[in-house]
């Protein structure tokens, strides 16, 4: 007999293990064989809460959306989009007269940390009551079903929840990392870090297992720590854990290990690693710890998801003799092991707690840069895309489809709000019914009242005789969708809630009510929140379509989807205009450089200028480079001869200054952030940054 680890409770799809299924039964009556336990703190895997916080905006109240959907959705935590999930902590509550307590030394109302993962444990969340972005975990009420085989502990009260159920789920690491290490005799090894509290307990492991005087170097990405935290701060939390500590950008890998093997130089040592313990999970990490390890050295990956076979082939092309190793499973010590780790490192971790009180704002000890996701170019309904941000997005408004309420698309002009409301009709209940588009900015105030509710004949001059629909009336049963509702007046917003409420209007000379079924999707650019507090949007009528919000991401921020969009768009030409074209590769990476402050809008005109302009089969970088800045001049360049006439005196202050907000203003334009723009300019960042604020740019 196999055992019960949960396969009666499969839903979808039928005969797969709970682990690989997509839905699970999380009905909270607990079977023969089954335990119930109260979650009350889940900790998660870094790659699914990275995808998480990243498609979210880091929100924690979008964040805490995006978890409960998943949960009631699927039955059980498991990211679609990672393919991980946590493991949790709680009360036990109940146990069937088949689930042996006893044998395990455990009795109802016993506090317990689960090890097994919550991607094949039944699972179900009534409220998510706080997301603690230090350690990527949530404090919950809900219950999960646990089965004969998941593995339960009890938990040893002497150390602080967080710290424990991180310890824990990483002891079957340490175990097997612990053991390859002892074999080998390292003096000089580096560590690739990922969140602080990683990096305390596998450097008290590598102390714990090797001989003395081992120097550990700690090399840390810098967009993972953010600006907020310096390397000072890091050594007073580590202390004598850690010897040396570079901050790099892990993602460009050549550079960082050319730069710190160069100072390895400078300080005498000898510039290659004997082994390499690589905890992160960037795209860099892999290409970094092969670049500084020795010929014949050891890298230890901690999951097969940090691109172990990114490294070994890497490797492979180097020609170079490498012993890699990694370790991802479960372990019957792991818990004992962790406890046993954690009691040697306690003292760094409460330092590291009192570090992390004194930030003065949260920050999500995770990495800024979340895990690129490999996807292909995926279409549905005609809408492309590739980033995974955008998939999550995608998710969201399908689901939101389903439900036959008001919607709010917000999003930067031309960022395709209009293209995600098609998706919500298509796949809504009344796809087959009205559909009636408006853009609220075009509509003449004057004109308002009679365009929304129509007319009677002879209401007023130039009525026609016949009188005329409104909006209202032609999308009854159906849909409207009401794009920029945020230029409408107060007195038509007034009329606007009068009809959602009611659902029914008069006419413009008209006395008789008509009655209307309508869903509204309203769309704007500017945050109607934003709006609602500068009072200029109504707040009863904002809270009447705030049903469901939708945040359509900026393209600066999904660059994955450029280049799927460019082949989409360039294709489109070509059919229209008899020619194929094609993107040279380096052209795609000039496209992806770009700022794009006119979102998908601005890409397709570019295509379409590129398309036209371009007179070979090919697009190349230059041809788009020329094109992204043929207005640098312009742009970036006070011309003195529009500015000021002959005759008049001129004030050399006030020139350089406009100068200077003209070159500011284009490097943001072009870089995207305060950080790479400073970088354009060789300017410090928080100089630049009082500037922008200076010039309200």
């Amino acid at each position: 007999m196999i055992g019960n680890f949960g396969t009666s409770r499969v839903i979808e799809p039928k005969y797969t293990t709970p682990v690989s299924a997509w839905k699970l039964d999380s009905t909270m009556e607990c079977g023969d064989d089954e335990a119930l336990i109260k979650v009350r703190l889940i900790s998660f895997e870094r790659e699914a809460i990275d995808q998480i916080f990243s498609s979210s905006d880091y929100n924690e109240d979008r964040v805490k959306m995006r978890i409960m959907k998943i949960v009631s959705e699927r039955g059980k935590f498991h990211n679609p989009y990672t393919d991980s999930s946590g493991i949790f902590a709680g009360t036990i509550v109940k146990a069937g007269k088949d689930f042996d307590l006893k044998k395990r030394g455990l009795k109802v109302g016993d506090d317990v940390v689960c090890l097994s993962p919550l991607a094949g444990l039944c699972l179900s969340l009534n409220a998510i009551d706080n997301i603690n972005y230090y350690y990527g975990q949530a404090e919950v009420d809900g219950y999960a079903i646990c089965f004969n085989s998941t593995q339960i502990k009890p938990i040893d009260s002497r150390f602080p929840l967080h710290t424990l159920i991180r310890a824990v789920d990483e002891g079957g690491n340490f175990i097997c990392l612990g053991e390859e290490i002892k074999k080998r005799n390292f003096k000089k090894v580096a560590l690739i870090g990922c969140t602080m509290t990683h990096t305390i307990l596998y450097s008290s492991l590598l102390r714990k297992v090797s001989p003395k005087g081992l120097h550990i170097t700690l090399i840390a990405d810098s967009a993972t720590l953010g600006a907020h935290i310096k390397i000072e701060d890091l050594k007073a939390v580590y202390g004598d854990l850690i010897d040396d500590i570079y901050i790099v950008d892990v993602d460009n890998s050549l550079e960082a290990a050319a730069f710190i093997m160069e100072e390895e130089r400078e300080k005498g040592e000898f510039a290659y690693f004997d082994g390499v313990v690589n905890l992160e999970h960037l795209a860099g990490a892999a290409n970094l710890s092969t670049f500084l390890v020795k010929d014949g050295g050891f890298i230890g990956y901690i999951t097969l998801n940090n691109q172990y076979n990114i490294g070994l082939l890497l490797a492979d092309s180097m020609g170079k003799e490498i012993i890699s190793y990694t370790s991802d499973g479960y372990h019957g010590d792991a818990y004992d092991y962790g406890i046993e780790l954690l009691s040697g490192c306690g003292a760094y971790l409460e330092k590291l707690d009192e570090f992390y009180k004194t930030l003065n704002h949260k920050r999500i000890e995770m990495p800024a840069k979340a895990k690129t996701i490999d996807m292909a170019a995926q279409t549905i309904d005609g809408f492309v895309y590739m980033s995974p941000k955008t998939a999550a997005m995608i998710d969201e408004v399908l689901n939101i489809a389903k439900y036959d309420c008001n919607v709010i698309i917000q999003g930067e002009t031309g960022v395709g709000k209009e293209r995600v409301f098609d998706l919500i009709y298509s796949n809504s209940s009344r796809n087959d019914k009205p559909c009636v588009r408006i853009n609220c900015a075009t509509i003449q105030e004057n004109l308002a009242e009679s365009e929304f509710f129509g007319y009677e004949k002879g209401s007023f001059t130039g009525a026609l005789s016949g009188g005329k629909q409104g909006y209202f009336e032609m999308a009854n049963n159906g849909t409207l969708f009401l794009d920029e509702i945020g230029t409408l007046s107060l007195d038509m917003q007034a009329k606007l809630l009068r009809v959602l409420q009611n659902s029914t209007f008069y006419k413009v000379g008209g006395t008789k009510p008509i009655h209307v079924n309508v869903r509204i999707v309203a769309a704007n650019n500017i945050p109607l929140k934003k709006l609602v507090a500068e009072g200029k949007f109504r707040e009863d009528l904002f809270y009447r379509l705030d049903i469901c919000e939708i945040q359509v991401p900026p393209l600066r921020n999904r660059p994955e989807d450029i280049r799927c969009l460019s082949e989409a768009f360039l294709s489109r030409y070509s059919e229209k205009y008899g020619m194929k074209k094609t993107f040279l590769p380096e052209a795609f990476e000039e496209l992806e450089k770009y700022h794009w402050p006119g979102n998908v809008r601005e890409l397709e005109n570019a295509v379409h200028r590129l398309y036209i302009s371009t007179r070979s089969e090919e697009i190349d970088s230059i041809s788009v480079n020329l094109l992204l800045n043929d207005n640098v001049y312009e742009e970036s360049i006070i011309d003195i001869r529009k500015e000021f006439s002959r005759d008049d005196s001129m004030d050399f202050e006030k020139i350089m200054e406009e100068q200077e907000k003209k070159l500011i203003a284009y490097a943001l334009k072009k870089e995207g952030t305060t950080r790479k723009a400073a970088a354009f300019l060789k300017m410090p960042q928080a100089t630049l940054a009082r500037k922008k604020t200076k010039y309200g740019l």
